[in-house]
């Protein structure tokens, strides 16, 4: 599977663009789409599931032109919007099972062997019977990608997936898509928390005021950051100075004052010692050094 998506548009009333000549291309597996709130993310998933149109350019699914074969693409997707809902009087597999008929799948004996088999794949086999609205934020979200998943598509796009789960929610959650991700499929998780993407994602891009930042792998990403990552042990009045100065990653209360992490190509003036960047470190480094976007606010 490929997505190819050229000199992409959309454009709102009073010229406000949400997408800007947008130039990308995304391949087989698990592709990673970071940015802010209001880079422009949930429009282009909008655009890439056929739920909004363009004002201009072009997207292409395995060189089918999106604008002229919408229904065979749209039979590829499985769609996990970011303020997924569900019918409130409808039990867990009574949901899954007609999100397998709103896909298409009109036996109904494979459609019941469908909906067990995919009810066990995300661990709510047990919960089968519980009213949808009833469970839990994080088994809800384990719902919206079976129903996403439940016609087997070739495209899989989720938007903010992870946003308000607890941690043990949000890891069960990237591995299932990372599980997933093993077949011959291309999965687009759209998110603001860094973490998810360099936990999942080989492939990634930037989007910041609906432009593309950025385009390759999370190591290309963190490399850009190396040698401007640094760990400082800084008294209270050093630490109020600091966070004035650069973009403060995380503090750690020691003896006498904090050890803090922050980005910056130059650290004049205090005492530490460089260190490693991860993802988190290499997408404020970016922000701060190639889009002065950061802000300690």
């Amino acid at each position: 599977m490929h997505i190819k998506i050229e000199n992409l548009n959309k454009v709102y009333s009073g010229g406000n663009y949400a997408v800007k000549n947008l130039n990308l291309e995304i391949p087989n597996g698990m592709f990673g789409l970071l940015g802010p709130n209001g880079a422009g993310k949930s429009t282009l998933m909008r655009i890439l599931v056929t739920l909004m149109k363009p004002s201009s350019g072009k997207v292409t699914v395995n060189g089918m032109d999106l604008a002229k074969n919408r229904r065979e693409i749209r039979s590829m997707l499985g769609y996990l919007p970011q303020d997924f809902s569900f019918f409130s009087k409808l039990k867990t597999y009574e949901f899954l099972d007609y999100a397998a008929r709103l896909a298409g799948m009109k036996n109904s004996a494979a459609r019941k062997s469908a909906v067990d088999q995919m009810l066990e794949e995300v661990g709510l086999f047990e919960a089968r019977d519980r009213n949808a609205n009833n469970l839990s934020g994080g088994m809800k979200r384990r719902l919206g990608i079976a129903q996403a998943l439940i016609n087997d598509p070739k495209i899989i796009v989720v938007d903010e997936p992870t946003t308000g789960l607890d941690p043990e929610e949000r890891i069960r959650f990237r591995n299932l898509l990372s599980t997933i991700s093993a077949r011959d499929v291309i999965i687009i998780l759209s998110t603001h928390i860094v973490g998810d993407i360099s936990s999942t994602c080989y492939n990634m891009a930037l989007l910041n005021n609906g432009k593309l930042a950025f385009a390759g792998s999370p190591e290309e990403l963190v490399k850009e950051a190396e040698g401007n990552v640094w760990q400082i042990e800084a008294t209270e009045a050093e630490y109020l100075q600091i966070n004035e100065k650069f973009p403060v990653i995380s503090t750690i209360p020691i003896d006498g004052g904090w050890e803090v992490q922050v980005v910056s190509n130059d650290i004049t003036g205090y005492q530490g010692k460089p260190i490693a960047p991860n993802l988190e470190h290499a997408y404020v480094h970016f922000m701060e050094n190639k889009l002065n976007k950061w802000t300690t606010a």
